[in-house]
């Protein structure tokens, strides 16, 4: 007797389940490899300092809100105290792009931080070794068995153990009292301190209203000032990446052309006199953006003066921490 196949059959039949099964395996497998797109964050969280021109002229010229109104995406500004505390709310995921220097940024890397440096809003010499012209010291090597006011895991704490290094001492000859950079300033002008890892504009102040001395000063040893993004940020949303720093860059170029309006702006942000600021801008090279190799040179080369001195673990790749750090291709194409 022929075989007769209704569809009804068919599609009832043990070959057609099979057939079924397979093919939910298949689109699920498909479903699994193709590509989660993240929904658009409600808001964007960035960082402010007064070490960072260009985020105080973003902040107050609205370029990003300006960028991001037609997507109903809003900014929220939260102030950085020092690299030490723009790493800390990245870490915590309370900001998704943080002002540091390319030191610190490997620093935190190093130590599992997942960042990524993006842009360089400054070349600064921000950093100095500071004391009390009654102090007695005049050079780095006066520093032993003193004090010295830093704050951990900032550009000014690694060129103080850089210039320790250098002068055949370690963090072990001299007492490291943490403090955040204003009470460190302050703490030297009261005399509770020998010495003081500066960081501008907080230095220039000290320089220019305390009669504090700069004895020891590298500007080469000042490593960029950087911007990093949350790594899980950037991989979601990397056309928000690009479009931050498309308004980072208008901030920087605005503040390279207009410096008398700069010098106004920081006054204002800061609270400091006309002097301080001038004196602050006169060691500020706003005229880098893109990142890149001349970064990464700079930053291996302080990572291996940290490693050599302890800081960072002896088995950390260091150019290889480095290579994973920094990450260009977010930069927006040029003007």
């Amino acid at each position: 007797m022929p075989l007769s196949f209704t569809r009804r059959r068919l599609l009832a039949g043990p070959a057609f389940a099979g057939l079924a099964v397979a093919g939910l395996a298949i689109a699920g497998t498909l479903a699994a490899m193709a590509p989660v797109l993240a929904a658009p964050p409600a808001e964007i969280r960035v960082d402010w300092a007064t070490y960072s021109p260009v985020s105080i002229v973003l902040k107050d010229k609205k370029f990003l809100e300006e960028a991001f109104a037609k997507d109903g995406i809003s900014v929220r500004w939260v102030q950085s105290a020092g690299s030490n505390k723009a790493l800390e709310f990245l870490n915590a995921g309370s900001l998704d792009f943080g002002s540091t220097a390319g030191a610190a940024a490997l620093i935190g890397r190093a130590n599992g931080n997942p960042i990524k440096s993006v842009y360089v809003y400054s070349r600064p010499e921000w950093t100095a070794l500071v004391t009390r012209k009654d102090s007695g010291i005049t050079k780095v090597a006066d520093l032993k068995g003193k004090s010295v006011a830093v704050t951990r895991g900032t550009d000014p704490h690694i060129f103080l153990i850089r210039a320790l290094a250098a002068n055949g001492l370690t963090d072990k000859d001299v007492r490291f009292v943490l403090l955040q950079h204003a009470d460190g300033r302050l703490a030297l002008t009261r005399g509770d301190v020998d010495a003081w890892a500066g960081l501008d504009p907080i230095m220039a102040s000290a320089e220019l209203e305390d009669g504090a001395v700069l004895f020891f000063r590298d500007p080469a040893a000042n490593s960029w000032g950087v911007l990093n993004v949350r790594e899980a940020f950037a991989q979601e949303n990397p056309e928000i990446v690009t479009r931050v720093l498309a308004a980072y860059e208008k901030a920087r170029r605005w503040a390279v052309e207009n410096p008398a309006e700069l010098a106004t702006l920081l006054q204002s942000a800061t609270k400091l006199p006309a002097p301080v600021i001038a004196r602050q801008l006169e060691r500020t090279d706003l005229t880098f953006g893109p990142i890149g190799d001349a970064q990464k040179q700079t930053i291996v080369a302080s990572g291996k003066a940290l490693q050599a001195a302890g800081v960072i673990a002896a088995d950390v790749d260091v150019p290889g921490t480095v290579d994973l750090l920094i990450d260009s291709r977010y930069l927006p194409p040029g003007p």
